[in-house]
């Protein structure tokens, strides 16, 4: 009788059941810097294994010809020589009209000559617009220069790790081809795929538990982010995703793992 009460106890004693299911630990971001224009190589600043962070300088393009013409258009942007010489036709027009209607009033200039000095005034007004014009469309050319000086630099766009370099200084880098490729390790991305049952019990903020294949080990802490709305028939499975923080970068990333449900 003691034994059949110590099992009825056992039964009777809440059990709290662990689920672990394959995963895959992946980096956030797999990224390959190319860059918008096309060009020789100057220089390649990263190597592969190197740590970068966003806004470090990658590689950068040849740009004699576009320093060049930002010198130019700097002179030309700066220059106030037109401008001012047809404000001061302006001016001198302007006195000349006040005279001659000044003249017209007391009855000694005729209306042709009134006519004249219109139309002139009216011509002078014209040509310093048009210089007006023509300096601002010189500023605008010299921001469009530096715009494009500035896209042969290229940056990285994230904090990561470069996984391969592609090229080196003196290729030829092609509008579709890209200089390296980086890759973000914190937070990492753990996918997984768990039965439909468990579809209901699964929701998006909740804290799962990650367990790296050996030789890693440990155990962390991780939040669902991601649980896919459509099923695979196939398997009866959905897909999940965790995002688990790595902010030493000490998890590698590609690697096998258990994700452990409570």
């Amino acid at each position: 009788m003691k034994y059949i009460a110590l099992s009825l106890c056992l039964f009777a004693a809440p059990v709290m059941a662990q689920e672990q299911f394959d995963c895959v630990m992946d980096p956030a971001e797999l990224v390959q810097i190319g860059s918008p224009v096309a060009g020789l190589l100057a220089r390649v600043n990263v190597s592969r294994g190197q740590w970068v962070q966003a806004g470090d300088v990658i590689a950068e393009l040849t740009s004699e010809f576009e320093m060049t013409t930002i010198e130019l258009l700097e002179v030309q942007a700066s220059s106030h020589a037109a401008l001012d010489a047809q404000r001061a036709g302006l001016a001198l027009i302007e006195g000349r009209y006040a005279r001659t209607q000044e003249l017209m009033d007391r009855g000694v200039a005729t209306q042709d000559a009134m006519a004249e000095v219109e139309a002139e005034l009216v011509t002078a007004q014209s040509l310093v617009v048009q210089a007006e014009l023509e300096q601002e469309i010189a500023r605008r050319e010299l921001e469009r220069a530096r715009a494009a000086l500035a896209q042969r630099v290229i940056h990285s766009p994230i904090d990561g790790l470069v996984f391969e370099k592609r090229m080196t200084s003196g290729e030829y880098l092609t509008s579709d081809g890209y200089v390296a490729s980086l890759v973000q390790l914190d937070p990492l991305h753990v996918e997984a795929f768990l039965p439909v049952e468990l579809f209901a019990d699964v929701a998006e903020g909740q804290v799962v538990t990650i367990r790296p294949s050996a030789p890693i080990g440990g155990e962390y802490q991780g939040t669902i982010t991601v649980r896919d709305r459509v099923f695979d028939a196939a398997s009866g499975t959905f897909g999940v995703r965790v995002e688990l923080p790595n902010p030493d970068g000490a998890l590698p990333a590609g690697h096998r793992c258990f994700l452990e449900l409570e």
